[in-house]
C-alpha cells in the first residue's frame, strides 16, 4: 500500500487543525442548538396541531433527520473528496450547511403555509445533516493528513474537540440574557 500523506510545514497543519476545530464546533454547534430549540418551540411552531407531547416528538423527529443523513453525507463526500479535492468538499459542505441553518431561520410556520412548513424543515434538516457528516470526515483526513508521521494522533484529534466545543456553546447562555431590566439577577 502506497501512502499518500502530504506533510505540511508546522503552521500549515496549525491552520489546518484550527480550521477543522472551527468547522466541526460551528457545525455542532448548530446541531445542538438546533436540538434545543426542537425540544422547546419547534412543536408549537410546526406542529400546532397535534398535541403536546405529539407534537415535540415531532419537532425531535425532524431532529433525527439531520442524524440519519450524516452518513450519506460522509459516504457521498468522501467520494468526491478523493476524487476532486478535500479542500472544495469541505467549503461545499460548510456553504450547505451554513445555507441550510439559514434558510431554517427564515422558514416560515405551520401558520404561514401549513404542513409545507413541516416538510421543509424535513428537506433543511437533511441537508444539514448531509453537510455535517461530509464535512467532518473531511476535516479529520485533511488534518490526519497534513500533519507530521509521529503527530497524527493528535492533529487528527483536532475536529475531534469540535463536538464538545459546540456543545458546550450551543448550552450556554449569554450573561445578558440571564438580567432583569434592572441589570439585576
Amino acid at each position: 500500500m502506497v501512502s499518500t500523506t502530504t506533510h505540511s510545514s508546522p503552521g500549515s497543519i496549525r491552520t489546518i487543525a484550527f480550521a477543522s476545530l472551527i468547522g466541526t464546533t460551528i457545525e455542532w454547534y448548530d446541531f445542538f442548538l438546533y436540538g434545543t430549540a426542537a425540544a422547546l418551540v419547534f412543536n408549537r411552531l410546526f406542529f400546532p396541531t397535534f398535541d403536546p407531547l405529539t407534537g415535540t416528538l415531532a419537532a425531535f423527529g425532524t431532529y433525527t433527520v439531520g442524524f440519519v443523513a450524516r452518513p450519506f453525507g460522509g459516504i457521498i463526500i468522501g467520494h468526491y473528496g478523493d476524487r476532486i479535492g478535500r479542500k472544495s468538499m469541505l467549503v461545499l459542505t460548510l456553504v450547505v450547511m451554513g445555507a441550510a441553518t439559514f434558510l431554517i431561520g427564515l422558514l416560515p410556520t405551520y401558520d404561514q403555509i401549513g404542513p409545507w412548513a413541516a416538510v421543509a424543515l424535513v428537506l433543511l434538516r437533511v441537508a444539514q445533516g448531509f453537510g455535517v457528516g461530509g464535512e467532518w470526515g473531511g476535516a479529520v483526513l485533511m488534518a490526519v493528513e497534513h500533519a507530521p508521521p509521529g503527530a497524527r494522533g493528535f492533529y487528527g484529534s483536532w475536529p475531534q474537540i469540535g463536538v464538545p466545543a459546540g456543545l458546550l456553546r450551543a448550552g450556554v447562555t449569554p450573561a445578558s440574557h440571564n438580567r432583569t431590566p434592572t441589570g439585576r439577577r
